[in-house]
């Protein structure tokens, strides 16, 4: 088997080539062309049914498309077999599913090692970064839990361990915090956050919820000492490094900064903005995480 393409400066994460699928002769995505660069967060977003995770099953391999070409770290995928297809998922690629995928029958520690054990990892080394990404999304000492006695927010936490366990360089996610109430869902996002800071990921997010984008494009992670990791607004000069991709009528039709997406007039993003018209500031239990004025948090 062919090993993935040396990674340089030139290479990137992932690279959609005039990419193209549709089903039963109804196209989803047409000529589609964008690159993900090492490091990156692409916030994709569009109206439902716009092809959002589609695109993500195509760059993760499970659909293949119809032409075109599809890159992961310099190397083609569209045409390798499932065997190739387990190999680099499991070496390079983690995602996180807008719909629950743990196991029920298993434990916190067993869901978390299930990728790794299928890739044949030694037990000492399994053991090892289990403990690590547990603690990472703040899961330490649920190990022997069955997801049945997590909380909603702890579940997500957990698919994104499984996702995150070995540190793999690119992560997808659909929508990890739809349907999580306000607090947890800042607590997800933040775990993201700081994969993509602290762990220097690249990722593909999923969302139509504009304060997602919001915080996702102008917060980031900063280790100051000895492990002290908080979220803050980031300041000018040290902003993270997001793109938006907006996908309407089966294509790209946008792609930009978040101040650049306010002052669109794509017809998408006006609906996506009158879409998220809700006060996050009006939860009596809940003080905005998007406030420019709050404390930075302290993650433990």
């Amino acid at each position: 088997m062919t090993e993935p393409a040396p990674k340089t400066a030139a290479t990137n994460a992932i690279e959609f080539r005039n990419v193209s699928i549709g089903f039963d002769e109804t196209p989803v995505l047409s000529d589609v062309s964008f690159h993900l660069g090492h490091g990156e967060m692409l916030l994709l977003t569009g109206l439902s049914g716009s092809g959002k995770s589609v695109l993500l099953r195509l760059a993760i391999g499970l659909l293949r498309p119809d032409s075109g070409q599809i890159f992961i770290e310099g190397r083609g995928i569209e045409t390798l077999d499932e065997s190739e297809l387990l190999a680099i998922r499991g070496g390079l690629m983690g995602m996180v599913f807008q719909e629950e995928s743990l196991f029920t029958g298993i434990t916190v520690y067993e869901n978390a090692a299930y990728r790794l054990a299928e890739l044949g990892w030694p037990e000492d080394k399994i053991d090892k970064a289990v403990g690590e990404v547990l603690q990472f999304v703040g899961l330490a000492g649920e190990e022997k839990k069955f997801p049945e006695e997590l909380s909603g927010g702890m579940k997500r936490r957990l698919e994104i361990a499984r996702a995150l366990v070995g540190w793999p360089s690119i992560l997808l996610f659909d929508e990890p915090a739809t349907m999580l109430d306000p607090i947890v869902a800042v607590q997800v996002l933040d775990v993201i956050i700081r994969s993509r800071d602290i762990k220097k990921s690249s990722s593909i997010y999923v969302s139509k919820r504009l304060h997602e984008i919001n915080y996702l494009s102008n917060y980031r992670a900063f280790d100051e000492d000895k492990g002290r990791i908080v979220i803050r607004q980031a300041p000018e000069g040290a902003m993270p490094k997001t793109r938006i991709i907006v996908l309407e009528s089966n294509r790209i039709a946008f792609t930009g900064s978040f101040a650049e997406f306010l002052q669109s007039e794509l017809f998408t993003i006006k609906e996506l903005l009158e879409f998220d018209q809700h006060d996050h500031t009006s939860d009596p239990y809940f003080p905005d995480p998007w406030n420019k004025d709050r404390e930075p948090r302290e993650i433990l």
